[in-house]
Order: structure tokens, then sequence, then C-alpha cells
């Protein structure tokens, strides 16, 4: 009960405030010294919102059964606020939409045209951290995003928030060209709980060969799972995985059109039973590969700047954490948790930055499933103002 009242509360607060710290409406606002020194200078309220449209159609199930088509209207707040006391620490603490049994969705459904369920107004705080950094070196503790560097989500979703502590260090003389970070957490079981542990690291490697742009990465995240999760799927949150994710992109200007390319392999080392007492991973003991390739034409610098965007993805039940992966590309799971695995297909993405603060995205993923029979067709098309 004290959740569900005080997030409306927080939401509203912080929409306010923010609204008014960029009207300027608050810079007299609790001065703290003469020299004008202000609450202003160091506290920084955000907040963004997404309304969405959904399709999602031509879709069977795990056993060929046709999916109902469905068609739904969803929507996205997230509030914050940051406090900077020095330059190099921070304080955040935001809160977001969403069911709070769920790790990865923030949207609600406002309205169903097939006459589905919509959810009640409910959220979470999803992040509230400290971070310090100086001289190369940045370190956080608390709920924050993950820490490593990644070009897409369907390895991990960004809304998948992670209870720990992570170091960041970029060495000596290397310029930022190489970044070492390492990191060991508790992970989420659906908005609030947590189940099992993470210890990670990653090297990320960036140069420039002229006008190229290089960016490559190699990390190791070892997932130490433990039985009791409340809402994770087939066992997700009681498995081991022992992941070696690669990661590579290009960047260059084509005819003045920015161009990258990207590419991830993933490989889970951890060895399953064909006979474990858990007949998903019995039945899944030998899915543990996965990969994706990508390419983005323009940038979204400025208003009346287009970006397009292609994903070709092949990931098998255990080459992620299907709990934690993006929840974009199908409708798999349940009302609460997506299956983010076992999945083969496209993303064509079209993005439009109508304004400064507001970009127009529209998406559509055609995905079948690599071991069964379910496949499906989605369309969404989001509008996301920041304030």
């Amino acid at each position: 009960m004290m959740k569900s009242l005080t997030l409306p509360v927080l939401f509203s607060l912080i929409f306010t405030v923010a609204d008014q710290l960029s009207a300027g409406e608050m810079d007299k606002a609790i001065v703290i010294d003469e020299e004008g020194s202000s609450i202003h200078d160091t506290l920084s309220p955000y907040a963004d919102f997404r309304f969405r449209y959904e399709a999602d159609w031509d879709s069977v199930n795990s056993s060929g059964v046709p999916r109902d088509d469905r068609h739904r209207l969803r929507v996205r707040g997230r509030v914050g606020i940051k406090y900077e006391p020095t330059d190099t620490l921070t304080f955040d603490v935001r809160a977001r939409t969403g069911d709070s049994h769920s790790q990865q969705s923030p949207h609600l459904t406002i309205h169903d045209f097939n006459d589905g369920d919509r959810n009640d107004f409910s959220g979470i705080l999803d992040k509230y951290y400290f971070q310090y950094a100086e001289n190369g070196v940045t370190f956080w503790g608390g709920r924050n995003g993950f820490p490593f560097w990644k070009q897409n989500e369907l390895f991990w979703d960004d809304d998948a928030t992670i209870t720990g502590a992570a170091l960041s260090v970029v060495p000596d003389g290397w310029d930022e060209a190489v970044t070492a970070t390492v990191g060991a957490f508790y992970l989420p079981d659906g908005g609030w709980e947590l189940n099992g542990q993470m210890y990670a690291g990653q090297v990320k490697y960036t140069r420039s060969f002229g006008e190229l742009k290089l960016t490559a990465a190699e990390g190791f995240y070892f997932i130490d799972g433990s039985s009791g999760a409340s809402h994770l799927r087939n066992g997700n949150g009681g498995r081991d995985y022992a992941i070696l994710g690669n990661q590579v992109e290009l960047q260059h200007d084509i005819f003045g059109i920015p161009v990258a390319v990207g590419a991830d392999v993933y490989c889970n080392f951890k060895n399953y039973s064909g006979t474990s007492p858990n007949a998903f991973t019995a039945a899944n003991a030998d899915e543990d590969m996965g990969y994706v390739f990508s390419t983005k034409f323009g940038s979204l610098k400025d208003p009346g700047d287009f970006q397009f965007g292609y994903y070709y993805a092949w990931l098998e039940t255990f080459s992620v954490n299907a709990s934690y992966a993006q929840d974009d590309w199908v409708r798999w799971g349940s009302a609460t948790q997506t299956d983010s695995s076992d999945l083969k297909g496209h993303e064509f993405r079209l993005t439009y930055r109508a304004a400064k603060q507001l970009d127009i995205m529209a998406r559509l993923y055609a995905v079948d499933a690599i071991t069964s029979q379910q496949d499906g067709m989605r369309f969404r098309i989001d509008f996301n103002y920041k304030f």
C-alpha cells in the first residue's frame, strides 16, 4: 500500500520541479551563500515520457496454436533527481512506471483494442545509487543500470537495473582508449525483489583510424543462480550462466552520412546436462550460442534528422539469460515476463528527431523460434519526450 501511494506522489512532485527548473522559476530558491550558489547548481530533476502504439499479429505459440492478434496503447513515465554536491560525487534516484512483477518492462497498457486487460497505475524505484568519478576512475554503489558497454539490448535490457557495485578504470596514458570495468551485483526478480548474483568484467577498446572509428569489447558474465525466484520463468533464476560476450562496432561517414556496422557474439560455457532435474534445462542443454548483426545509417543530433537501423539476431535458449534480455522482439512468455531467447529474426527501425526533446521511432519485428513453432510479427511506434 505504501508503494502504490508513494510513487504517484513522487512522479507528480518531480515532474512539477523539473518544469519549474526548466522555466527558471526556482532560480531564486534556497540560496546557500552570498555569492549566488544555489540548489539549482547541484540538484537536477529529469523526466521522460513515452506514448506507444503496438500491434502483434500472425503469431503462433510453441504448440503451433494461433495467438489472437493484439493492438494496444501503452505508456512509460520515468522521473528522477540527481544531486551533485561536488564535481566528483553524484547521487541519483529514479522512479519508473511498470508492473512491479516485471524487471524488464516499464510500460503500462492504457487501452487494448481487442478488449484485453489494462494495467492499473504502478511503478518502482529502479535507480538509487551514488557515484564517485575522478582521474579516470569511476565507482558506483546501489541500484543502477548495466555498467558494461553494449550496442543493443539483446543481451541485457536497459530496464533491468542491478543492485551492487561497479568500478571502471581508464589506465594512465591511454586517453580513454581502454576502459576496464568490473562489478558484483544482485539480480532483480520482478521490480522489487532480488534473486541470484552476477560477477562480471569487461575491457573496452576504442581507436580511430583516420575517419574510421573502431569500438571493441570483450566481457565475461558469471551468473550464480539461486532457487526460490518469485517471478522469473523457466528456472532462469536458479540456473548458473558463464557467458563470454564479444562486441565490435565500426563507424564511418559515407557521402556525409554516419554509418555504423556492429556484431555481437555470445557463448555460454556452462555445461548443462540433458538429464537435469529441471526439464527446461534438460531440453535445451546444448542451446548456448548467440550472435547479432546490426547496421545504422544517419544520426539524431539535430531536429529534422533521421536514422535507419537494421538488426539480425540468432539467440539460442541459454546464450543469454532470457529474464534480463530485451522484451521488445517477441510476445512470448507471460504478462510480466518475456522469454527473450530461443529466437531468430529481424528488426527494422526508423527514428525521426522531430524536436530537440522529441523522437518518433517506428520498429517492425519478424521473429521465429529456433527450437519450436513459435513465431510472430510486431510493429511499434513510440513518441519519446524528454523534459
